[in-house]
């Protein structure tokens, strides 16, 4: 019988290592452990039954009986040091792996009790980046959400008459918040919630994590970024296209296509056992080689100023991150691809797609039309 075990106390919205582990949802913090191979959860009468139907649990002990056992030994109210305590004697565990989030608190009581507790330095389940089928289509599904969240805000962008510099819609000025509106209605429709959508138009675009609001004007670019959270699976969909209602001029043209050709020149390099930052690098190059300067100044940065694309799947950003680290992509691994060019007076424009790493060209997981002139 193993003397350690890997040890949660955690809910699954905070914790989405625990909610890989236990493969479902629980809101309220819970122990779970894994003991040599076998996954343990200890749940509460409330989350029983249910986790009997939906967990990748190997085990699952009711809370109830280690509360009785602690009873039992003189503990009137028993606490999860307790509960702990109680289910380590029984398994005949001396010592804890804990994750870097591990509640302090707890910690320091289960060290009180003489307990030989580790600390995990870094990820606690490092294949977890690397994606199944299962997870691969969840992921797909996540973005075939997006998709439908982006029909519904072209739908409202091409109806919207332009009278002079506002967009109107249905007799009212066409804002972020109601293109947003519409987005997450379609999201929710097609089994995703999409928190946070961004929807920035002109300078607002400029900033990336901008969300948007009050009227988009016609003429202006319009970034949307769609990042649903399927209800089902709990993996992530996140796709971003860039529109414009009206007439682009030359140079909103050019930014576009610049972005367009910096996003398929990185997306051709993505294989496996090539490094994250060469995937960077050539989203740098096209725009180098066209001329879009990316410098500090003091309202912020212009030009190109994030990463090309961040690992996904139960988490919106995770390992890996196509930016300045120099490490090698894993085949099976599922990343966004998304470069940016954000010019101030001009607008911003960002293009994303998700796709996984194979060892050859990378099979996407997103899809949308790239028609952005409405």
């Amino acid at each position: 019988m193993p003397k350690s075990a890997l040890l949660f106390f955690d809910d699954t919205s905070r914790n989405l290592d625990l909610r890989y582990f236990c493969g479902f949802e629980v809101h309220d913090a819970f122990i779970a452990l894994q003991v040599g191979r076998k996954r343990i959860g200890v749940l509460n009468a409330l989350e029983f039954g249910r986790a009997l139907k939906e967990s990748t649990f190997d085990q699952i002990i009711p809370l109830e009986e280690l509360t009785a056992a602690a009873q039992a030994a003189g503990i009137a109210s028993p606490a999860p040091v307790d509960h702990i305590a109680v289910l380590a004697k029984k398994l005949k565990i001396t010592g804890f792996e804990v994750p870097e989030t591990f509640p302090s608190h707890l910690l320091v009581k289960l060290v009180e009790r003489d307990f030989d507790i580790q600390v995990i330095d870094g990820a606690v389940f490092p294949g977890r980046e690397i994606k199944t089928d299962a997870e691969a289509k969840a992921i797909r599904e996540g973005n075939r959400c997006a998709s439908a969240g982006f029909t519904a805000a072209e739908t409202m962008l091409r109806a919207a008459e332009i009278k002079g510099r506002r967009l109107v819609l249905d007799g009212k000025t066409l804002t972020s918040e109601r293109v947003r509106t519409a987005i997450q209605t379609a999201c929710i429709a097609a089994g995703g919630f999409p928190a946070d959508t961004i929807v920035a138009g002109g300078d607002q675009g400029c900033d990336p994590h901008c969300r948007g609001s009050g009227p988009l004007r016609p003429h202006d670019l319009i970034i949307i970024d769609i990042f649903p959270r399927m209800f089902k699976t709990g993996y992530w969909g996140d796709m971003t296209r860039t529109y414009l209602r009206g007439t682009a001029n030359d140079v909103q043209r050019d930014l576009v296509d610049a972005v367009a050709k910096a996003q398929k020149a990185a997306l051709a390099k993505v294989k496996a056992g090539v490094f994250a930052d060469a995937v960077h690098a050539e989203s740098n190059r096209v725009f180098d080689e066209l001329g879009y300067e990316t410098k500090r100044t003091p309202t912020g940065a212009v030009g190109f100023f994030h990463g090309t694309g961040h690992g996904l799947g139960l988490e919106i950003h995770e390992a890996p991150r196509l930016g300045s680290v120099h490490r090698k992509l894993r085949k099976g691994t599922v990343v966004t691809v998304e470069p940016g060019l954000y010019y101030p007076g001009l607008g911003g424009c960002r293009i994303e797609d998700v796709v996984q790493v194979t060892a050859a060209k990378p099979k996407a997981l997103s899809k949308h039309s790239y028609v952005w002139e409405l």
